[in-house]
């Protein structure tokens, strides 16, 4: 019979240990989303460009890292980086480029729907008032876009999150790293596991939460 013991977990464990993967966790979510949305923003216009030359850069791009697994990609930029620099760059920084380069094509398609997203009448309706494409996009479509967005940026954040999870095959202290040395430290290799994916569920249930309240208020009323 599984016998559990919780009884070690407490809040000095949890500071000493497990705190610190989580705020790396944390941190990763962060800039990932951030750096994606960016250079995601960035290749969703050069896939609307209609300029033959962007668009196929671009196209490769994202197909490419949409097609690969997350966890080969951490491995190459973990292993080529360092040759490619003559340096070690360390798991943590590896990590953030890792996850930058790769949220930015999902970020991409995302942003590309959004543009989409915004009716032809606004693009005429600046044309007509004299702006260029870059003013028409900055002012008129990406604000709209973006709002429209908003859910779904959310969305991809958790999804986002649960993938941190996958730096631990480069030995980068996240949150289940942290789990990971309590379980191996304290012998209960169960009980660690057990709490972290008790853990993951709690922070990724109660942000989905929060982005179903988002919509709520930031929809568009049709």
């Amino acid at each position: 019979m599984l016998n559990l013991d919780l009884s070690i977990y407490n809040w000095e464990l949890f500071s000493s240990y497990i705190l610190k993967g989580l705020l790396f966790s944390a941190q990763l979510t962060v800039v990932a989303t951030i750096g994606g949305i960016f250079f995601g923003t960035i290749l969703a216009l050069m896939r609307l460009s209609g300029k033959p030359v962007l668009v196929y850069i671009a196209t490769i791009y994202v197909n490419t890292m949409r097609s690969i697994p997350l966890v080969m990609v951490i491995l190459w930029f973990y292993l080529l980086i360092p040759i490619l620099i003559g340096t070690p760059i360390g798991a943590d920084l590896s990590a953030t480029i890792t996850f930058i380069a790769f949220e930015a094509a999902f970020f991409c398609e995302i942003v590309r729907a959004g543009i989409k997203s915004v009716g032809t009448g606004q693009t005429f309706a600046a044309e007509a008032l004299g702006m260029n494409y870059s003013q028409t996009m900055s002012l008129i479509v990406l604000p709209q876009a973006f709002r429209n967005m908003i859910p779904i940026f959310m969305t991809q954040t958790i999804v986002l999150f649960q993938d941190t999870s996958l730096v631990y095959a480069i030995g980068a202290y996240d949150l289940l790293k942290g789990f990971d040395i309590v379980g191996k430290n304290f012998g209960r290799p169960i009980e660690a596991y057990l709490l972290a994916a008790v853990t993951y569920f709690l922070i990724c249930f109660s942000l989905s939460k929060f982005a179903r309240w988002v919509q709520s208020k930031v929809a568009i009323i049709k």
